[in-house]
């Protein structure tokens, strides 16, 4: 759910030490929801799968000591994770009019891959668009409109370069797969319109709680992410998908630090994340 930071420690560069006041004690919530074979996830990926390798036993030292090591599979847009601008093309292209088929070969990306992500610690504001409708989860197949962000950010204010996360209280359904998934009933999303709200806000990332920032109708599934489009391919902002923000849409916060580093895997068009924010 979240831990406590520490004290400084004496020794500590004085600059270092000055970083120290607002962080001591600050509360830390983990927003990545666990990985673990048979979660929830897009159909369109490769399933997730950790197996352990070797044994405590199969092999053991002169001294006595032994290892156990795992083998991971995994897509790169499996549990909570970041889309790189490599991730979606319109009409042969990607992001800045590149065309895709000139940059992508079997090893990946040659430009716009998920290492070009710069980790991002700063300002996020929480647009918290279940609380406008006073419920903890907003129903399968809610479109998220432009009022609802404005209701949602009331007074606060999004600045050029600040990330901004849509609460639905969608990960309150994560133990439920088939529901969390939404190919029968569909999922919280936002629209286009939303979509172009948040873009013309410039923020340097979004993210949600959802498989796909999206709006996904009843039966419609990925069948078209026309938000992806608009979002990385338009406007070159990246996006965070499958995030737990069931603790912090409890604590009220609206805004609050946020550290988001993905795996910086070369050539990939996402990559897993465990972001956190950093609360007083």
């Amino acid at each position: 759910m979240g831990q406590r930071t520490g004290a400084p420690q004496p020794d500590l560069d004085p600059g270092v030490t000055a970083l120290w006041p607002a962080l001591v004690g600050a509360r830390v919530i983990d927003l990545a929801q666990p990985m673990r074979q048979g979660m929830p996830q897009s159909p369109n990926h490769p399933p997730f799968r950790m197996v352990i390798e070797r044994r405590h036993g199969d092999l053991v030292r002169a001294d006595g000591g032994s290892a156990a090591n795992e083998v991971i599979i995994t897509g790169g847009h499996v549990g909570t994770h970041v889309d790189a601008l490599a991730h979606v093309s319109q009409d042969g292209l990607v992001h800045s009019g590149r065309p895709a088929a000139a940059a992508q070969s079997h090893e990946g990306f040659a430009e716009l891959g998920i290492e070009t992500f710069d980790p991002y610690v700063g300002r996020a504001v929480l647009l918290d668009v279940a609380a406008v409708h006073s419920t903890a989860v907003l129903p399968a197949g809610y479109e998220i409109t432009p009022d609802d962000l404005e209701r949602a950010a009331g007074n606060t204010r999004i600045a050029p370069g600040d990330a901004v996360l849509i609460g639905t209280g969608w990960s309150r359904r994560w133990g439920d797969g088939a529901a969390f998934v939404g190919l029968a009933d569909g999922v919280p999303g936002p629209g286009v319109a939303a979509a172009r709200w948040l873009a013309e806000r410039a923020p340097r990332v979004v993210g949600g709680e959802t498989i796909a920032f999206e709006h996904l109708a009843p039966g419609r599934g990925h069948a078209t992410l026309p938000v992806h489009r608009i979002l990385l391919v338009e406007h070159g902002i990246n996006i965070v998908e499958t995030m737990n923000l069931a603790a912090l849409l409890d604590t009220g916060a609206r805004e609050f630090l946020f550290v988001l580093n993905p795996l910086p895997i070369v050539g990939a068009t996402g990559a897993p994340v465990r972001p956190l924010a950093v609360l007083p």
